[in-house]
């Protein structure tokens, strides 16, 4: 399934990267000097364009602040396909309605609290701060009661395997913010996941009624981060939910000095499949129409905060390409395909549905571009390319250089896991390089909010986006197909 945690878990895996400085003067190390095959100038006008105005922060301010939350199945999902083929249309794209069937998991009651530990004094209990994961199972109405085993790895789960059975399991596995602070922050969420994508599995295949995973990010603030948890084929969910770090850390000091007893309550449930929707919006091409660089966000987010960051920021900056491209009456040669995808968060279902769509003409598919890393500033591009197609982007970040967007790192896997199978069957991949130091402070949060946005920073993703996008549709010829290593 495209859950974005997979895509950095494959980060991880595949460190084999090669980075592509330029000079001021735009040449590129090892390059031979050659006439650029797009007109510089149409790209620096481009570049300019993107950095003014606040066309697409106005959007998303509209998409956070009137419509909220939008997990896959709400009536806020729907509104949002609504709202933004509305947008595009305004445009002057091609707009469609794409439709899958996505997973309708609901939020219901979830209380947890300490009733028995070391040192208690008489008639008090400690209230902690959590929140249900995706796809949990429920407690039943009046909740459970149980001893807490805290682990801080597999292999500890393992070895205390005998504790299992009947218990509740906390997975104390933490986030490591200094990887996050030196540029490496999806590889911190890689290693602090692992608890959340598939601890509650691990821990119910030894008996555990409810599982407890640490928050996955950085800043704590006593936030509580949610996310997808995954089943094994036929695995009956057991109730699992994430507390913040704070309430992680005092459950294992307790616990070393003695039993802790944990009152759970959580009331999720799964709903039957709902009706939801990829927007598609064609700006089309003046000599190729029928083939499309992709240019991509999700549109969905969790039930928490109103989904700014994660992924409203990529949605709006996807657009905003579209924009400035219409602002400075700008048809490349083949389409750019504008695609709010649904159901990134719990499923991919939108992902599964538009491969599904372009499946048998693939070789169509020329690029696919896919913000979905926050709000941070752009420093340049990921691109998941053949070696020789790192010189032909010279021009891109010579462009680029202006608002300091300068590096292309190469990468041999996934860089987005909606575009993950376009990836698989040959499509180049690309995504902004976007600072991510504070991504995870409020990723999958009740904090996850507008004021965590900075225009200028949405702007210089916007340039990139645009600037990638017409490109990659204005090349005589369309860059090498590649297939990555792994993708979703």
């Amino acid at each position: 399934m495209n859950y974005r945690h997979r895509l950095f878990r494959t980060r991880l895996a595949f460190v084999s990267t090669a980075l592509l400085f330029w000079t001021a003067t735009g040449a590129a190390v090892g390059a031979t000097p050659s006439d650029p095959p797009v007109d510089p100038g149409i790209l620096s006008r481009i570049v300019a364009a993107a950095m003014k105005g606040d066309w697409a922060y106005d959007r998303l301010t509209e998409l956070t602040d009137r419509i909220g939350p939008r997990l896959a199945g709400s009536p806020g999902l729907e509104a949002a396909v609504q709202q933004v083929a509305g947008v595009m249309r305004a445009l002057g794209a091609t707009v469609t309605l794409q439709p899958a069937r996505v997973p309708h998991w609901v939020r219901g009651d979830e209380r947890g609290e300490l009733v028995v530990y070391p040192g208690q004094p008489k008639g008090i209990t400690q209230r902690l701060h959590l929140v249900a994961l995706g796809e949990s199972g429920a407690t039943a109405p009046a909740g459970l009661t149980a001893r807490v085993v805290v682990v801080h790895d597999f292999d500890e789960l393992k070895a205390r395997a005998s504790e299992i059975d009947g218990n509740v399991v906390l997975f104390d596995l933490h986030f490591d913010q200094r990887l996050a602070m030196n540029g490496n922050a999806g590889n911190a969420y890689a290693q602090g996941g692992v608890g959340r994508f598939v601890g509650p599995s691990a821990a119910a295949e030894l008996g555990a009624i409810a599982a407890l995973v640490r928050s996955v990010g950085g800043a704590e603030y006593r936030l509580p981060h949610t996310g997808a948890t995954e089943w094994k084929e036929g695995q009956v969910p057991i109730p699992a939910a994430a507390v913040s770090a704070e309430d992680a850390d005092l459950i294992d000091r307790l616990a070393a000095r003695g039993p802790v007893t944990l009152k759970l309550l959580l009331t999720p449930r799964m709903l039957p499949d709902a009706d939801s929707h990829n927007v598609i919006a064609d700006w089309m091409g003046r000599e190729k129409p029928d083939e499309f660089v992709v240019v991509s966000g999700h549109l969905d987010s969790w039930d928490l905060g109103t989904g700014a960051t994660d992924d409203g920021v990529g949605v709006m900056a996807a657009a905003g390409a579209i924009e400035v491209l219409k602002r400075l009456d700008l048809h490349p040669r083949r389409t750019v395909r504008f695609v709010a995808w649904t159901n990134e968060e719990n499923g991919g279902r939108g992902a599964k549905a538009y491969f599904s769509s372009v499946a048998s003409a693939v070789d169509k598919q020329v690029a696919a571009i896919e913000s979905d890393e926050g709000a941070g500033r752009s420093l340049g591009l990921l691109a998941a390319v053949t070696p020789e197609s790192l010189v032909t982007l010279k021009p891109v970040a010579k462009a680029l250089a202006p608002i300091g967007a300068t590096v292309v790192e190469k990468r041999d896997d996934g860089v987005g896991s909606d575009i993950g199978a376009l990836q698989h069957a040959g499509v180049p991949g690309f995504a902004p390089l976007v600072a991510t130091q504070h991504y995870f402070d409020y990723h999958h949060t009740a904090a996850d909010t507008l004021d965590k946005v900075e225009p200028e920073n949405l702007r210089t993703q916007i340039a990139t986006m645009a600037v990638l996008a017409y490109y990659l549709a204005e090349l005589p010829e369309p860059l090498p197909r590649f297939k990555v290593e792994d993708a979703e």
